[in-house]
C-alpha cells in the first residue's frame, strides 16, 4: 500500500514469522536484564529493528502494526522524509555547538514555527529543552519568575513527567512517584471533569468540577499566591480523558482574572494529533505557555515552552537553557516533522482516523461489556474497560490481557490510566486505512477468545 508520507522502507504489511517474542527478541531481553537498570521497564517484550508508516518490524522479522507512535512521538511516522533530509544535511554540517556558546538558525526557525502554530495572536517567544518534563519545569520557572508567586496547581489524573518537580505535579503514584520522595513543595491538585466517571454524570462534569477546582485553590491555596495553573487539554498518561465541556475556559476566566499564568500541556496532544494543532483550540482557549515535546521533531529529542513574549521574558538571562536544548539536529527534525504535517495536512487525517476508529470501537461496545466508555479525540483514543458497567469498577486486569493478546496477533497496543484500565490508540497519523481496519479486527478477535462478554442486555456506550 502506499504509506501517506512516501515510499517506505518498511513493507506496510503485519507479518508474523514466529511466535512473540521472537528468539532474537529473548536473547537482546537477558541481554538487557544484565546491564539496564531494571527501573527501565519495557511495555512489549519485542525489540525494534526498524519503522515507517504504520509498521514497526522487530528484529526476528516480525512486522507489527504500531498504534502507540513511541508514547505518541512518531506523528509523522518513523523517518519520515522530510525529516530524514533535514537532519542528515544538519549532522553532515554540525551536530552541537550549545546555543548558549554559540548559536544557530535552526534554533531559531523552529521558535519562529512556535509562533505561527500556537494558539493566538499576541506576540510569542519559545525557549527549547530535551523532554516533556524540562518543558513542564521550566515554565514554572518562568511563571513564578513572573508573577513572583510559588504555588502551582495541576489536576486529577494529570501527568507531567518524572523529574521531581513533575513527579510532585503528577498525579498518579505508581509507577512514576512511588518511592521517590520528598518532591518539591506548594503543588496543589484540585478536580478535573472526568466526565464518565463524574458522580452527578457527563453532562453535569463541566459547570460542577470547575466550581469544585475554583472553590479549592481559593479557599485552600489562595488565588493570589498561585503563579501558574497546568493542565493537559486532554489528559493522556490519565487515560485519555477530554475534561467535560466548558470546564477549560472556566478555569482559563478564573487564571486570568487573578493574574495566574495559565498553561497548556500539550506534550502528548500537539501537532495534529487530535486533529487540531493544538488540543486547546477545541474551545477556543488561548494559553499564556504551552509546552510541547513529542511530536513535535519525529522521533528526536526536542521540547518548547512557547508563551507571551513579556512572560518568557520574566526570568533573567543564563536563566533558561541546558547543554543540549535545542540540539541542531534535533531542531532539524522538528522542521522537517512541521513540513509533513503542513504538506500532508495531518490534521484532516487525524479526524478521519477519530472517525474510523470511534465507529469501530462503539460497534464493539455493543458487543463487549468490558468496554465501559470510548473517547477522545482525532488519533487520541482510548477504550475504558470495567468489570461491571453499572459500578463502573476498573478491570486492569482485562486491559493488560488485552494488550498482550494482540501483541500476539501482530499489533501493539498501549495501557494507561491511573486505575491501568484503558487502552488507548495512538497510531502514526500516516498509518495507513487497511492496517487501521485490520487491527481492529485482530482487536475483536482478542476480546472474543478473552470471553469478555456481550453487551447485548447492556445499554449502549456514546463516545464522549
Amino acid at each position: 500500500m502506499t504509506v501517506l508520507s512516501g515510499a517506505s522502507a518498511v513493507p506496510q504489511e503485519r507479518r508474523l514469522v514466529t511466535a512473540l517474542p521472537g528468539p532474537r527478541s529473548r536473547k537482546l531481553m537477558a541481554r538487557k536484564k544484565n546491564t539496564v537498570a531494571d527501573g527501565v521497564a519495557t511495555a512489549l517484550p519485542v525489540f525494534a529493528a526498524r519503522a515507517g508508516g504504520g509498521i514497526v518490524e522487530d528484529v526476528d522479522g516480525n512486522r507489527l502494526i504500531d498504534l502507540g507512535s513511541g508514547l505518541g512521538v512518531t506523528v509523522v511516522g518513523n523517518a519520515a522524509q522530510a525529516v530524514v533530509r533535514r537532519l542528515t544535511a544538519q549532522a553532515s554540517s554540525f551536530t552541537h555547538t550549545a546555543f548558549s556558546v554559540t548559536p544557530y538558525e535552526g534554533y531559531v526557525e523552529v521558535a519562529e514555527a512556535l509562533a505561527e502554530l500556537t494558539p493566538g495572536e499576541h506576540a510569542k517567544k519559545s525557549a527549547l529543552f530535551n523532554s516533556g518534563a524540562e518543558a513542564v519545569e521550566n515554565a514554572v520557572k518562568i511563571a513564578r519568575a513572573y508573577t513572583k508567586r510559588q504555588a502551582v496547581v495541576v489536576f486529577d489524573h494529570g501527568y507531567h513527567g518524572r523529574t521531581n518537580l513533575t513527579m510532585a505535579l503528577t498525579a498518579k503514584n505508581m509507577p512514576y512517584k512511588h518511592g521517590f520522595g520528598p518532591f518539591a513543595p506548594e503543588v496543589y491538585r484540585v478536580p478535573v471533569a472526568y466526565g464518565y466517571r463524574w458522580p452527578t454524570g457527563p453532562q453535569n462534569a463541566g459547570p460542577e468540577a470547575a466550581a469544585q477546582a475554583i472553590d479549592q485553590i481559593s479557599k485552600q491555596v489562595g488565588a493570589d499566591n498561585v503563579a501558574a495553573i497546568i493542565i493537559e487539554p486532554v489528559l493522556g498518561e490519565g487515560g485519555v480523558i477530554e475534561p467535560a465541556k466548558g470546564f477549560l475556559p472556566a478555569i482559563r476566566r478564573f487564571a486570568t482574572d487573578h493574574g495566574i499564568v495559565f498553561v497548556a500541556d500539550e506534550i502528548q496532544s500537539g501537532f495534529c494529533r487530535t486533529g487540531q494543532w493544538f488540543a486547546c483550540e477545541d474551545e477556543g482557549i488561548v494559553p499564556d505557555l504551552i509546552t510541547t515535546a513529542k511530536g513535535i521533531a519525529g522521533g528526536l529529542p526536542l521540547a518548547a515552552v512557547t508563551g507571551r513574549a513579556e512572560i518568557m521574558d520574566a526570568a533573567h538571562a543564563g536563566g533558561l537553557g541546558g547543554t543540549y536544548g535545542g540540539n541542531p539536529v534535533a531542531c532539524a527534525g522538528a522542521l522537517g516533522a512541521i513540513e509533513t504535517m503542513k504538506e500532508l495536512d495531518l490534521n484532516t487525517r487525524a479526524k478521519a482516523i477519530e472517525t474510523t476508529l470511534k465507529a469501530r470501537l462503539l460497534a464493539l461496545a455493543d458487543k463487549f461489556d468490558v468496554i465501559g466508555d470510548v473517547r477522545g479525540r482525532g488519533a487520541m483514543i482510548a477504550v475504558e474497560l470495567v468489570k461491571d458497567r453499572e459500578t463502573k469498577e476498573p478491570d486492569p486486569r482485562a486491559a493488560s490481557a488485552l494488550s498482550a493478546a494482540c501483541l500476539q496477533k501482530g499489533v501493539l497496543l498501549l495501557v494507561t490510566g491511573t486505575y491501568g484500565n484503558v487502552i488507548r490508540f495512538l497510531p502514526p497519523l500516516v498509518i495507513g486505512d487497511d492496517l487501521l481496519d485490520e487491527s481492529l479486527d485482530l482487536l475483536q478477535e482478542a476480546l472474543e477468545q478473552l470471553g469478555c462478554g456481550t453487551g447485548e442486555t447492556s445499554p449502549r456506550r456514546e463516545a464522549s
